[in-house]
Parts: structure tokens; sequence; C-alpha cells
């Protein structure tokens, strides 16, 4: 595996030569994964930082060690690239638990709309 050098921010060259592919390859796979976005500085060079060369190296290794297209890998960034906080957290029971739990709140619910009916009528 490619070791990262403990700096802040990359140029095109260097992210190439931890990656190594050609710089334009790089620019390319810019124009194809939304999640490889380096920011320019001043002179109009890419910067990249940690976690841009980190997505580097995964485009890289689903390209061409696990033999993925373009239009894979991305499919395969979209999905994987979903924010921790915004996956479902586990319930706390068993999936046949589900059922009745769900069946349980549906009755509760129920019954606060009903609630809520009779004391708008009065």
């Amino acid at each position: 595996m490619e070791t990262i050098p403990d700096k802040l921010f990359f140029k095109i060259g260097e992210v190439a030569e931890v990656a190594g592919v050609e710089p334009h390859v790089l620019r390319y796979w810019e124009t194809e994964f939304p999640q490889l976005r380096p920011t320019k500085n001043r002179a109009g060079q890419r910067t990249y930082q940690r976690k841009d060369v980190e997505t580097v190296l995964e485009i890289k290794r689903l390209l061409y060690a696990e033999k993925f297209t373009i239009a894979g890998a991305r499919k395969h960034f979209t999905r994987s690239s979903t924010p921790s906080e915004q996956k479902q957290l586990p319930l706390g029971f068993a999936d046949q638990e589900l059922g009745r739990t769900l069946a349980h709140c549906k009755k509760e619910l129920e019954s606060i709309l009903q609630a809520l009916d009779a004391e708008q009528e009065k």
C-alpha cells in the first residue's frame, strides 16, 4: 500500500507520484468523481489535501485492483460515501421483534389521535 507523506497540502505531481499515476489521469478523475475536488491556490495550481489523496488511492484501487469501470467506481463511491451519521443505527432488538414493536407503536399513535379528536370535539 502506498504511504502518504505527513503534510497538509500536496501538488498534483506529488499526488501522482504517491498514487503511481500520471497527472493527466488525476485531472480526468476529477471530472468523473465529484468526491475528488482539490482546491486551487492563487497561482491556479491544484492543491490536494490528505483526504483527497486518500480518495485518489481508493479510486485507483477500485479501478486497477478491483477492475471496476469508471461508472461502477462512481456508483460505489456514491453508495459508500454516505456520512456515518446518516446510516441507520441498530434498533436494539431482533428483526422478529420489529413487527410486534411497530404494531404496538401504531396502536399507541392511533389512541393518541383518537384522544386528540375527542378533545377537539368538545
